[in-house]
């Protein structure tokens, strides 16, 4: 894939040229693919509107099948002013300037509006703090985002406040950190714990079948995912460890290689240590918090949210090329809970 940026301001075009493995790929699954702030459907709808060109031919239908080595061309419109309202919401400001706004997401806070959440979202939040200062590449319904946590995920989120920044950002996280200094770790409290320090889940992850709300590991034809983790700490009930048992849980440090709708969820899930208060894919585990001993099982009973924070995030600034790098401590809600498990195997 190849990114231009025209010298006009008046243009903005994305050029790609189709991979030899995308052969017979659709034209919006190709683009969405490359051009990983925009959505599958807001592709489609710029399709749609004629703002894309295979081999110089300007081609309105999504479902066109790409050939391998063609190029394509998409042109970005104006941004559009953006429909969500500002609001007074609170923001934890990490770091701010012209170019960029890095915040610590509270659990509980939407990103951007979507169905049954068209106020009270992050975005409305960035509109009030921000005021137009956002980019508007992304849609009017999400000026400024480039990646994205889920509500009950907490952590470091960074936003582009400008087109430039917009593109710059984009271009790293499609990178996934492989040539510059793009880092995402996160803080996850699983059930039981890995046998091995350390290790890697390389499943690719598709919309699952059965809930097209949720994301399955894919047999075939799912996108790439890779997730790095080590194991930080083991917890253990009341002389389990001298018994020779198995942790009750563990606390665990995952990075990222790839940026997957609730990758480390289900990756988590998938190695069979799904994430303490994970409803979604971990609904099987709930009954194992009842068989703790206090302080852990009424915490743990009680977690809202699944026990996942976003504690470290590196970029390289979209203008000036340093390696910005932002920590964030456990929030109240999951140091807490952390603090119960250590109380159970120290007793």
């Amino acid at each position: 894939m190849s990114m231009s940026t025209p010298e006009s301001p008046e243009t903005d075009r994305v050029e790609v040229t189709v991979a030899a493995e995308e052969d017979g790929a659709r034209l919006d699954q190709c683009l969405a693919r490359h051009v990983e702030e925009l959505s599958r459907s807001r592709v489609q709808s710029l399709i749609r509107d004629g703002r894309v060109r295979v081999g110089g031919r300007t081609i309105v239908e999504p479902k066109y099948r790409v050939n391998a080595g063609e190029a394509l061309a998409l042109d970005l419109p104006e941004p559009e002013p953006a429909e969500p309202q500002g609001e007074a919401i609170a923001l934890t400001v990490v770091h701010e300037d012209d170019e960029v706004i890095v915040v610590d997401k509270p659990a509980g806070l939407v990103v951007h509006p979507g169905a049954g959440h068209a106020t009270g979202t992050l975005v409305n939040a960035l509109l009030h703090h921000c005021g137009d200062s956002l980019s508007g590449i992304g849609g009017v319904r999400r000026p400024g985002i480039v990646h994205r946590l889920d509500k009950d995920t907490s952590g470091l989120l960074v936003v582009a406040k400008t087109d430039r920044a917009h593109q710059a950002l984009s271009a790293q996280f499609a990178d996934h950190g492989r040539t510059g200094p793009l880092e995402r770790e996160y803080c996850a409290l699983v059930w039981g714990a890995p046998s091995q320090l350390k290790g890697t889940v390389d499943a690719d992850l598709a919309r699952s079948a059965a809930n097209r709300q949720k994301i399955a590991v894919a047999r075939s034809g799912g996108r790439h995912a890779v997730t790095h983790w080590q194991v930080e700490e083991r917890f253990y009930a009341k002389g389990a460890r001298d018994a020779g048992r198995a942790p009750v849980a563990a606390l665990l440090a995952c990075r990222l290689e790839t940026g997957r709708t609730h990758q480390i969820r289900v990756h988590m899930a998938h190695i069979g240590h799904p994430l303490i208060g994970d409803a979604d894919y971990g609904a099987g585990f709930r009954t194992k918090a009842a068989t703790l001993p206090d302080p852990a099982r009424e915490t743990a009973s009680a977690f809202p949210r699944q026990a996942l924070h976003a504690r470290l995030l590196a970029f390289a600034h979209p203008t000036s090329g340093e390696t910005l790098r932002f920590e964030s401590p456990l929030p109240a809600d999951l140091a807490a809970l952390v603090a119960a498990f250590r109380a159970i195997s120290h007793v």
